[in-house]
């Protein structure tokens, strides 16, 4: 059975960004104010998934697709749902994690990956009430080696 996440995924440049959060912690926002980011900054951004995105592993990659009927549909508060040009699939780069109670102001090195399906990823987790467009796009920035399968 293949993963269903309460996540949203969305592609900038190469890489999707797969947000991580409770409902109502900015998921959508997020990934909306990151496609505007990237997009106003000549870059290359589109919507992968909204609320609920499917995850697997192949060849040591995690790759994230909507599940079927959702796709190009995202969820715009006090607006209801619109449809957004999309990606059918993408490769995952980073995971953030929104809302997260535990999360550092300067984390632990030790605390900055996370494993999905046996790969390891990058992980960004943010406290609820901090603006993450910031922070997401120095991660994506900064974004290293390709991610890695656990064995």
């Amino acid at each position: 059975m293949t993963p269903t996440l309460h996540a949203t995924a969305v592609l900038v440049g190469r890489r999707a960004v797969l947000i991580r959060g409770p409902s109502g912690s900015g998921k959508s926002r997020l990934a909306l104010r990151l496609i505007e980011a990237t997009v106003t900054a000549g870059g290359f951004a589109r919507l992968v998934a909204d609320d609920r995105t499917i995850v697997t592993a192949v060849g040591g990659r995690l790759l994230a697709r909507p599940p079927e009927g959702l796709a190009g549909m995202i969820e715009v508060r006090g607006f209801g749902i619109g449809r957004r040009p999309h990606e059918p699939v993408a490769v995952v780069g980073l995971v953030v994690d929104l809302g997260d109670p535990q999360a550092e102001r300067l984390p632990d090195l030790s605390d900055t990956r996370v494993i999905l399906e046996g790969v390891a990823m990058p992980r960004l987790r943010l406290p609820a009430g901090v603006d993450p467009l910031p922070a997401v796009l120095a991660a994506l920035a900064g974004l290293g080696p390709e991610p890695t399968t656990v064995p």
